[in-house]
């Protein structure tokens, strides 16, 4: 059972992160409210209708298209009679799921934590609350609700702590290849817009591609070296970004994200497909702003023209448009990115600043989008 009030594009987007979660949706409630409710975030009325569509459809989950704060999803539970997610909850699922590498489960491990760690109030409230008085010891509830938080809290400094060293170890990494001179290109762009896709046409990679969301999590990295050409850079290709992406997923990828603000370029992928493509673009760029790489110099890359009618390949000031399905364009891209990184001397370092190819987010970046 979905929950949620949708843009263009927003519904299909849910359905896509729901079974990327392992689960099926089988009917969705639309919801609008200026102002949630402080009990259960919808009203009666629209809560007495989510409650029957459970019951008819036999949901063992509801899944909320909204951050719930921990007394409203107690609260919905208890109505409702089944397990509930907020959109935090259900992504921080997706990651669990695709987590490979040691540091992609210790981020995950340290968001979910985190996370669970403002969902500990009031958890036990099957126990006896602590009692006051001369000669009166605390109730059990009280002591495993103060356990279960030392716990908690001594395993999150665990991982921060191992995360630390994985910090470490990317910044002696890059140290190194800063001294090597070598220019770092990294992929960002948001989920499923082909970006191993293309990370794979141009390194030779075998990464796994699918048109599910949050495929790849791991950072990887990769020398490419343009056809015809004797320069070669290292090719990044990062975590993909979603509207609303969890501030608990952002502070926990930090030593991974750390890739695209220390890159000497990026690359923005967009999937052209997508007929909400515009609003893509503004939120891939906030989160870009978010993590520190706002200055970085990107030049935008339209993805899957192979799929939109009309659409040739080539390439256009600050764009440019390609299919990594065909290799479509990628000759216009190579010369992009080396005439982005080496000045015509045959230098490299010299870059154009970021305000030429790519707009800032918000509203300006839907009226340059008009104009292509």
């Amino acid at each position: 059972m979905l929950v949620g009030g949708w843009r263009a594009g927003g519904r299909e987007e849910m359905h896509g992160l729901v079974r990327a979660a392992g689960l099926w949706p089988v009917a969705a409630v639309e919801h609008r409210r200026r102002v949630p409710e402080a009990r259960h975030f919808v009203g009666q009325g629209k809560l007495q209708e989510i409650h029957a569509r459970v019951l008819e459809t036999g949901s063992a989950w509801a899944v909320f298209d909204y951050a719930l704060s921990p007394v409203q999803e107690r609260n919905l539970a208890q109505r409702l009679r089944c397990t509930v997610l907020d959109r935090t909850a259900l992504i921080l699922r997706i990651f669990a799921l695709r987590a490979r590498s040691y540091e992609g489960k210790l981020q995950v491990e340290l968001a979910r934590l985190r996370y669970l760690s403002t969902r500990l109030v009031r958890g036990w409230t099957h126990l006896e609350r602590q009692r006051g008085g001369i000669n009166l010891r605390g109730g059990p509830g009280e002591a495993q609700l103060e356990l279960d938080r030392r716990l908690l809290n001594k395993r999150i400094r665990v991982l921060q702590a191992r995360l630390d060293k994985v910090r470490v170890r990317y910044s002696e990494q890059r140290r190194a290849r800063q001294r090597n001179r070598t220019p770092i290109v990294a992929l960002v762009g948001y989920t499923n817009a082909g970006k191993t896709a293309l990370f794979n046409r141009l390194t030779g990679a075998a990464k796994a591609v699918a048109d599910k969301p949050f495929v790849t999590l791991d950072a990887s990295m990769r020398r490419y070296t343009p056809a015809n050409d004797d320069r070669f850079l290292l090719l990044t290709d990062t975590v993909g970004f979603l509207d609303r992406l969890p501030h608990e997923l952002v502070a926990a990828f930090s030593a991974t994200l750390d890739e695209a603000r220390y890159a000497n370029l990026l690359l923005h992928v967009v999937d052209r497909a997508d007929p909400d493509y515009h609003a893509r673009i503004c939120q891939v760029e906030q989160v870009i702003s978010e993590i520190g790489a706002g200055q970085v110099p990107c030049i935008r890359v339209y993805n899957k023209i192979d799929r939109v009618a009309g659409a040739v390949p080539g390439g256009m000031p600050g764009q440019v448009h390609i299919s990594a399905t065909t290799g479509a364009g990628l000759p216009a891209l190579a010369e992009r990115v080396l005439s982005q990184l080496w000045n015509p001397r045959g230098d490299w370092g010299t870059m154009a600043p970021r305000s030429a190819p790519v707009v800032p987010a918000g509203g300006e970046c839907n009226e340059l989008e008009r104009n292509i």
